[in-house]
């Protein structure tokens, strides 16, 4: 992600989160946070997705995920998460950590495909509507979760060429 970016993450930001990030947040992860990464699916004035993570000690933390609305359902969260994962062996990072909203099944069911368990609740963790958080880890990045990852990204790229 770069700063030109932000005002279309905002847009998805806003389409997919009830209280959305300002501008500053956005520009202050990119510019200032040395710990924070993030990435944009798609280019300019077609961003159709973005996530970010927090790198802190040896846990990556995601910190986000959304695509826009008109994209749903075609596996591009999947390859947002599925990217996410495979930079965290590149820093080396040794687990995964997130908070997604209680009602976001959809997520929680992407998540659980991809590993992660729930350990425990944050309660009233969104300040804007009061709802409980889960607390879900991937504990364990070592070499057969890789090669799990590789399977997973084979079966959406054969998923996309429309032969599985």
């Amino acid at each position: 992600m770069q700063m030109a970016d932000i005002p279309r993450v905002q847009e998805i930001d806003r389409l997919s989160f009830p209280t959305p990030a300002r501008a500053s947040l956005f520009e202050h992860e990119l510019a200032q946070n040395d710990i924070a990464h993030y990435q944009v699916l798609g280019e300019a004035e077609e961003l159709v997705g973005f996530a970010g993570f927090w790198l802190i000690a040896d846990e990556i933390h995601i910190s986000t995920i959304a695509t826009h609305p008109d994209w749903r359902g075609q596996g591009l969260g999947e390859l947002l998460l599925l990217n996410l994962l495979f930079e965290a062996y590149k820093l080396p990072a040794n687990m995964v950590t997130l908070e997604v909203r209680r009602s976001n099944e959809v997520a929680q069911a992407l998540y659980c495909k991809f590993q992660f368990a729930e350990v425990g609740i944050r309660r009233r963790y969104y300040r804007d509507t009061g709802e409980d958080a889960l607390l879900m880890t991937m504990p364990s990045l070592n070499a057969r979760y890789h090669q799990f990852l590789e399977s997973q990204q084979a079966a959406l790229f054969q998923r996309w060429s429309g032969e599985g």
